[in-house]
């Protein structure tokens, strides 16, 4: 009873893995999900993927919803049976798509937090030139400078960027490529890692950002480091990879207004992704006309 199910999920997982190449963690992820469902659809007696029916894809969502799983969890989960129908509907092992038309439960969109100008200025704008610190704060510089994907940051390889062209070729999610630009003050913090990286790096190591032992450096060290400078320079929040990537998409839209250019630069394949920042900006908006117009403010 649970073959039928399990090989054709792991029929599915081998496409990710070898012909759409995504990345382990990627792919552990949609393995993760559809080991959940196979053992809830073993207990069910459904006996393959064309016996199961719409119905009993919502009675499997309602049944995770009841269990306190999270609405964004449940959209993942969704996302992941409908990738696998629309599989085993090109190699004509299904005939329909159950998962198609149903539905999670709304989640509820938290807006990112940013820093503002003064807060990235105390964490930016740093005297200290140990080694170390040089290699943290260029790392930092390009969170914000280019808006990049922790992921994205780890994986540069020294001929991805260009001081010339002023550019940065990244490899974003789905391993597809994009050029983003590479800011001033980016590429002087850059500069000055790249000349004190030789003393740490190993002779064969292509990074370029390596760890104290050699090699390419991880994303939790970094997370770790910047969670180091959050306290060293008494910053009033935590300071994250993402929180530097969303600072910079805020700040280029608040001063632009192209939402379609910031989508570009953060590599969004759905606009509707990047319309998030257009919620903050008003907000900023907001807080101007609160400010400013006569007729708002409190007598």
């Amino acid at each position: 009873m649970a073959d039928p199910l399990l090989k054709l999920a792991e029929q599915f997982l081998d496409h990710l893995r070898f012909e759409r190449r995504l990345s382990p963690r990627t792919t552990e992820a949609y393995q993760r999900d559809l080991q959940r469902f196979c053992q809830w659809a073993i207990d069910q007696t459904i006996s393959g993927w064309d016996a199961l029916t719409q119905q009993q894809v919502r009675q499997f969502i309602a049944w995770r919803h009841r269990n306190g799983i999270a609405a964004k969890s449940l959209q993942r989960e969704l996302s992941t049976l409908r990738s696998l129908y629309r599989y085993l509907l090109r190699e004509r092992l299904v005939s329909a798509n159950p998962a198609q038309g149903v539905r999670a439960p709304k989640v509820q969109r938290k807006l990112p937090v940013t820093l503002d100008a003064d807060q990235l200025a105390q964490l930016l704008d740093n005297p200290e030139n140990d080694p170390l610190a040089l290699r943290d704060f260029a790392i930092m510089e390009l969170f914000y400078s280019s808006g990049l994907r922790l992921a994205e940051l780890t994986s540069i390889d020294l001929g991805q960027i260009d001081m010339d062209d002023a550019a940065l070729m990244v490899t974003g999610k789905g391993g597809k490529m994009r050029v983003v630009p590479v800011g001033s003050q980016a590429r002087q913090a850059v500069q000055r890692w790249m000349a004190i990286r030789g003393a740490m790096a190993n002779e064969v190591e292509t990074a370029l950002f390596v760890s104290q032992r050699g090699g390419r450096l991880s994303q939790r060290a970094i997370q770790q480091r910047l969670k180091h400078w959050s306290k060293q320079l008494s910053l009033p929040q935590q300071i994250h990879p993402h929180m530097l990537r969303h600072s910079f998409a805020t700040h280029l839209l608040e001063s632009s207004g192209d939402l379609r250019a910031v989508q570009e630069l953060l590599g969004h394949a759905d606009i509707s992704t990047t319309q998030i920042y257009t919620h903050l900006d008003f907000q900023h908006l907001a807080q101007v006309y609160d400010q400013a117009h006569p007729r708002a403010k409190k007598r």
